[in-house]
């Protein structure tokens, strides 16, 4: 799917694929496109969704929909996902990636890619996952990063969820590559983890870039900047 090109028409209902920024989260993304837009075309009101988070370390694809568009968000965020990212061996934290400090070490002296290779066996298809405790699935009323940052225990249920790759295509100790296409609602900072403990080990993510969801890709998607020169673009031409 190429960028987009038409006059845009954002209450009546527009999908945009937005490459998310480092350190923001995708409530950011939402508000600055909601605020950014209501500025520029004087709209008073504006219905502005994602479908399908992102964590802040991560980056890549996120589908925006805006106005009527809103309504097709479950179909979007039912599609499958594929990711690229990096994990280091050796290493837990406790939130499965960098935000939090290590907390457990462990020898990788005796791990060779083989096996590393062959456990990536064990997650492909239909598997039950724990999310991370460090999440914003919901616990008692309240989401679960705010239990776990109080040092309160945290209960999460598993889920099904599937995956359809789990490929490792450079391996440079401590220091994997990976490439996932998997199922909505998959954590792959738990994949991670338990890849981890799979290979009685430890590993925790240390990148993450969403490249594809569903047929639409990232190289196809705005960068924040992009679309707000578009924008900026567009209104002058109309203001003439």
């Amino acid at each position: 799917m190429a960028k987009q090109q038409h006059i845009f028409n954002f209450p009546e209902g527009e999908m945009l694929l937005i490459d998310k920024p480092l350190n923001w989260t995708s409530f950011d993304v939402v508000n600055f496109l909601r605020s950014f837009i209501r500025k520029m075309y004087n709209i008073k009101k504006l219905k502005v969704g994602h479908a399908g988070t992102l964590d802040p370390l991560a980056t890549g694809l996120l589908i925006i929909c805006t106005g009527k568009m809103t309504k097709r968000i479950d179909e979007y965020q039912g599609m499958d996902k594929t990711y690229i990212g990096s994990m280091k061996m050796g290493y837990t934290t406790p939130s499965y990636d960098a935000e939090t400090a290590t907390n457990n070490e462990f020898d990788i002296s005796h791990l060779t890619e083989e096996q590393l290779i062959k456990a990536t066996g064990l997650f492909k298809g239909e598997i039950d996952q724990v999310p991370p405790i460090y999440s914003a699935v919901k616990v008692a009323g309240k989401r679960a990063f705010k239990h776990a940052r109080k040092n309160e225990d945290v209960q999460l249920k598993s889920r099904k969820v599937t995956i359809r790759a789990f490929d490792l295509h450079h391996i440079d100790m401590p220091d994997v590559d990976f490439i996932i296409q998997c199922s909505k609602g998959t954590y792959i900072r738990s994949l991670v983890h338990d890849f981890g403990k799979a290979v009685d080990n430890g590993a925790y993510m240390t990148s993450l870039r969403r490249t594809e969801i569903g047929n639409y890709k990232v190289s196809d998607a705005y960068t924040l900047e992009e679309f707000r020169q578009i924008v900026l673009d567009q209104t002058a031409t109309l203001n003439k």
